[in-house]
């Protein structure tokens, strides 16, 4: 099933900031991950994602270093601690989100 792009956009943070969470991950590899955790339902092109994480730098919510691998130099991405904060607070605000949506459409048992 294909996903509104409107109801991605409004969860591309969280997820994000989950994933970096749990491991600093270069941009190509995020997107990957992101796939494949949710068996192909979220996928990002760079263009839509590399905004994203230039607005998390500069809210300072993620930060940015170099690092080489195998011969490769790849731009990876942390999680701040005060984007820790900041995952946390939307991990609260999606579970109240969520709660309210499901009792709205009727499949929060309410």
């Amino acid at each position: 099933m294909k996903i509104n792009k409107e109801l991605l956009k409004g969860s591309t943070v969280i997820m994000i900031l989950t994933m970096l969470n749990r491991n600093p991950m270069y941009g190509y590899e995020m997107i990957k991950e992101m796939e494949r955790q949710s068996g192909g339902i979220f996928s990002l092109k760079e263009g839509t994602l590399y905004p994203i994480l230039h607005s998390l730098e500069a809210e300072d919510w993620v930060e940015a270093y170099w690092s080489e691998h195998d011969g490769r130099r790849r731009k990876y991405y942390r999680i701040t601690d005060k984007g820790g904060g900041q995952l946390q607070d939307k991990k609260q605000e999606w579970i109240v989100f969520r709660t309210a949506l499901d009792r709205m459409i009727g499949e929060g048992g309410v």
